[in-house]
This record gives C-alpha cells, sequence and structure tokens, in this order.
C-alpha cells in the first residue's frame, strides 16, 4: 500500500491553493465545502475565485508563488499550469513537512485526492494511487449505483441516537449487535422511505431487543486464495469480535477479518503445537460465553481433517451456540489449481482423501483398498511420511510408475507443483515445503496438459529435456 487512506479535519484550518485557473478553483471549492481556511496565490485569477474572495470566503494573494507562502499552512495544492512553479511547490512543502498535491504530478506528492463518493456524513473514497485514474472513476460511478442516497440520512439519525444507546447497552459487543441489526432491518427499511419519526420510534424498541448472547462460527477458509472464500464466511469474519486462527490461513484471508477483532493464532505444526487441543476448545468457550462473535477460522474446510467435529461438541456440551460455515478443502481446491482433475473417466473413477500425520504403529490404514488401481488419492500432511506412504502403496500392489504430484502451497501466487511417479516420491517430497498435498494416481499426470493457474508449464520428472527435480513455479 503506498498511500495510507486518511479523512483529514480541515474546518478552519489553513490551506494554500497555487493557481487561479480552472483547476485551481475546482481544488479550491472542495477545500471550501470542507470549511478550510483558503489562501489562493497567483497573479490573475478566474472569476470563480474572485467572486468568492468578494463574498468573504478565501483570501487571494495576485502575486507570483513564493516559499514564505507555505508557513503557518496544514497543505498545500499546486495547481498552475507551469511546471516550473509546481516542483517549486513541491520542493518547498516537503521541506516544511507540509502536505503537498500538484495536480496531475503524481511523484511530486505527499498526498492524493481520491475520487470521492458523498452520502455524508458517509464518505467513500477510491484511489489508485496515480496509476490508473480512469479506472478509479469508473469504479466510483459502480458504487454511485450501488450505495442508496438514505444511507447518508440514517448515519445521521445513528449519530444522535449514540449517546442515548451507550446509556442502555453499556458494552461495545451488545452495541455493535445494535447497530448491525437495526441497519439491516425495519430502521434502515423506515428512513429509505422518508418515514424519519418511524425510524426513530424503531430505534427505541430495538435498543430493548438485543440479546448479549455470543455465538461461535466454524469458518473454512478454503486452500489460500481469497477469491475461493464464501460470501457467508466473509460476512461472518467482518462481524466478529474474536477470531481463533490456525497457521494454515493465509495472510491475504486474514486481512478480510474485522480490523478491529481480537486474532489469537492457535495453529499447529508438525512437531509444534503452539495452543493445546484443550486450551482452543476452553477459549471458544470462554469467549462465547462472555458474549462475544467468535469466528474459528481453519483452513481448508473444517470438517476435512480439521478437528471441527470435536470443537463443535466442547460448544454442544458447554451450550454455546454454533453456525458451521463449509470451506473448499485443499483436495478439491489446490488439485483444480494445479490442473490436476480428481476423477476422469479414463483415469480414476474413485476420489479418496486421507491424512499422512500418523505413527508406523499406529497405522490402521486399509492400505490394499487405498493401493487399487485406477483411482486417485489425495494425501493430506503426508511429507514427513512420503517414504512410509510410498512403500505400503508399492508393497500392497500399486505400480511403482504410477503418476504423482506434490502440490505446495496450492491455489497461491507461490504456488509449485512436483511431479514423477510413485518410485521417486520421497524425493519430490524433500524438495516441498508444508503446506503441501500428496496426490497418487493416473490424473497426476494430466498436470502438464492441464496447466492454467499462473505462468508456470508442467515439468514432467521424467521429461529428459528437464532438470532431474520437476518444479512449476506459478508465481
Amino acid at each position: 500500500m503506498d498511500y495510507l487512506p486518511l479523512f483529514a479535519q480541515l474546518k478552519h484550518r489553513p490551506c494554500l491553493v497555487v493557481g487561479g485557473g480552472e483547476v485551481a478553483w475546482r481544488k479550491t471549492r472542495m477545500l471550501l465545502k470542507v470549511g478550510a481556511a483558503v489562501t489562493v496565490v497567483a497573479p490573475d485569477v478566474d472569476r470563480e475565485i474572485a467572486e468568492a474572495q468578494a463574498q468573504g470566503k478565501l483570501t487571494v494573494l495576485r502575486e507570483a508563488f513564493r516559499p514564505e507562502h507555505l508557513d503557518g499552512k496544514m497543505l498545500a495544492i499546486a495547481a498552475t499550469d507551469n511546471a516550473l512553479v509546481n516542483e517549486l511547490v513541491s520542493t518547498a512543502a516537503d521541506s516544511r513537512n507540509i502536505l503537498v498535491n500538484v495536480v496531475d504530478d503524481t511523484p511530486k506528492c505527499s498526498f492524493i485526492v481520491p475520487s470521492l463518493v458523498d452520502r455524508s456524513p458517509i464518505i467513500i473514497a477510491i484511489s489508485s494511487g496515480g496509476k490508473a485514474p480512469v479506472l478509479a472513476r469508473m469504479l466510483r460511478e459502480k458504487i454511485e449505483t450501488l450505495v442508496p442516497q438514505h444511507i447518508g440520512k440514517m448515519a445521521a439519525m445513528a449519530g444522535a441516537f449514540r449517546d442515548k444507546l451507550k446509556a442502555r447497552i453499556p458494552t461495545l459487543t451488545g452495541r455493535r449487535k445494535f447497530w448491525e441489526a437495526a441497519f439491516s432491518g425495519r430502521f434502515a427499511d423506515l428512513v429509505a422511505a422518508g418515514k424519519h419519526q418511524q425510524a426513530e420510534q424503531a430505534l427505541e424498541q430495538l435498543s430493548g431487543q438485543i440479546t448479549t448472547q455470543g455465538e461461535v462460527a466454524l469458518i473454512g477458509a478454503g486452500p489460500g486464495d481469497p477469491g475461493l472464500l464464501t460470501l457467508r464466511a466473509l460476512q461472518l469474519m467482518q462481524q466478529a469480535d474474536v477470531v481463533l486462527y490456525d497457521y494454515l490461513v493465509a495472510e491475504p484471508i486474514m486481512e478480510l477479518c474485522r480490523r478491529d477483532a481480537e486474532l489469537i493464532c492457535v495453529g499447529k505444526r508438525a512437531s509444534y503445537h503452539s495452543v493445546s487441543q484443550d486450551d482452543i476448545n476452553r477459549l471458544l468457550v470462554e469467549h462465547a460465553q462472555a458474549g462475544k462473535r467468535v469466528v474459528r477460522l481453519k483452513g481448508g474446510d473444517p470438517f476435512m481433517f480439521g478437528r471441527g467435529g470435536e470443537e463443535l461438541q466442547t460448544l454442544a456440551n458447554a451450550g454455546v451456540s454454533f453456525q458451521v460455515v463449509p470451506g473448499i478443502t485443499a483436495a478439491a481446491g489446490a488439485t483444480a489449481y494445479a490442473g490436476i482433475p480428481l476423477t476422469h473417466r479414463d483415469h480414476a473413477q474413485t476420489a479418496l482423501f486421507i491424512t499422512g500425520h500418523l505413527k508406523k504403529e499406529q497405522d490402521t490404514l486399509e492400505w490394499a483398498t487405498l493401493a487399487r488401481p485406477r483411482q486417485t488419492l489425495v494425501i493430506y500432511m503426508g511429507l514427513m511420511k512420503s517414504a512410509h506412504i510410498q512403500s505400503q502403496l508399492i508393497a500392497h500392489g500399486r505400480s511403482p510408475d504410477t503418476p504423482v504430484a506434490v502440490i505446495e502451497n496450492g491455489t497461491r501466487p507461490e504456488q509449485k507443483v512436483f511431479t514423477g511417479q510413485l518410485n521417486n516420491l520421497p524425493s519430490l517430497a524433500e524438495q516441498a515445503a508444508s503446506p503441501a498435498l500428496i496426490v497418487v494416481g493416473e490424473v497426476a499426470a494430466l498436470a502438464g496438459q492441464l496447466t492454467w493457474f499462473g505462468e508456470g508449464r508442467a515439468v514432467s520428472d521424467a521429461d529428459p529435456t528437464q532438470a532431474p527435480t520437476a518444479v512449476v513455479n506459478f508465481a
């Protein structure tokens, strides 16, 4: 992010506009609209600026710009058609640590003015950082059609009710629930219909109906690509007071959580557990019983090797309300992004999902069933046990030349795919890092032909024109 979005309070604050033409007037009018104390510096000014001066709305200095004009100012805008003057304004402002905008010259700007959707007091700002202003304008036009005009009135009425609500509902969580119910319920409908008195009455009634009971939402975050997150998951993540998340949840997905939510990492990695399962269960119950809306965010799908069922049993036993939002499991997402169909009429009529996170002495898997030909075997968490998996499959009848693939960081920009045969699975696994998925079966050979994600090309480990290790980097 090149620019930090800010909404500045400029009322009565001194601002400088250098230039007296049409563009300068447009920028000046913007500053006057928010109540800034504007000084315009230019040898000559257009009629609109002169009229505003005559009405006492601003100060005009009919002279050439000098750096001293910046003294005491909070920000400056250079809007002349003289590049040398604009550069002088920019340099002088920077030397005084004054924010400056040079119209149509982003490199000389320390702040930029975004496109605005104005539903005061609701303001929506859209910016491309000066890189694609036409695109920003097109987005603004689209948002204009989506945001109704009554939104501003609704926000103003909410502001007038805030102090009364604080006296009735003392907790921040309770007030947040109140406003979410108000903005999506009868109050919003009445404001839209112009029935403002009835809308105020609806707020009064709703303030006595809000429950302080907490809830847990068990959410699958998918394999990594934020675009695969479900709409319901996104809605709940942006409402959550507390988010308990795993290591496998990608950072871009975490960025979609509510900004002021409490984020608690409870992830587990091979040979390292930061938080025990009992502690995770306890945290879920405690936060929900405190009246908070809790999101338990897991990579992939929470019911696919994710202990989601165990956590819900704890909540049910404690009398805590919960809901489940499924996610796209890695077996479906990562293979699709690697160009590997789980089933194919010519190659596989069955797909089996297993976990490779097992100990030899506790291995109770039906290897004879897993080793059958013409089926796809997808192994979660199998990197460390790849040699054991290979030996068991071959020992129970799977051909050593069966195609395999190891998919690292599936669906993410840094995705890599290692392809080869079952007889060299351990060497392929050594090349990959977690999180990774192992695919065994004839369909794995299709990765090269069906590659579509990113700019990489599937490479077979058996291809003599390539390096010994088959690596596809889709970053």
